[in-house]
């Protein structure tokens, strides 16, 4: 059975940082792409940004690039994304999640598909202004 679990959120103040994990057990495809993403109240989910295992392309969206560093530490089974300079339209619900399908694994250079296969429960990120 394939488990994401996220952690790492809570609450910050503007300007500051947080560094979410994302572990992934009983994955075991050779090729896969791990996204994140993240909704706030009353707006539709977003790609933040995704890595694939297929090369070293990371994507991230507009609204955080130049902010945020998505990371990766195959050995723990282990996906990072490193926010800094955080600010109160940040705030939302964060997903880690977890494709084997191969378009979306070739997609993960360009955006974050929805049709990840196997997601997290989410985490609050908050930043207080």
């Amino acid at each position: 059975e394939v488990q994401v679990v996220e952690s790492g959120g809570g609450l910050v103040q503007t300007g500051g940082s947080l560094t979410l994990s994302c572990v992934v057990s009983g994955f075991t495809y050779d090729y896969y792409a791990i996204g994140w993403f993240r909704q706030a109240p009353g707006k539709e989910r977003e790609g933040v940004s995704c890595l694939s295992s297929s090369d070293d392309t990371k994507y991230y969206s507009d609204s955080v690039k130049g902010r945020f560093t998505i990371s990766e530490d195959s050995a723990k089974y282990t996906v990072y994304l490193q926010m800094n300079s955080l600010k109160p339209e940040d705030t939302a619900v964060y997903y880690c999640a977890a494709a084997s399908v191969p378009w979306v694994i070739v997609e993960s250079k360009h955006g974050c598909a929805d049709e990840y296969e196997f997601w997290g429960q989410g985490i609050q990120v908050t930043v207080s202004s």
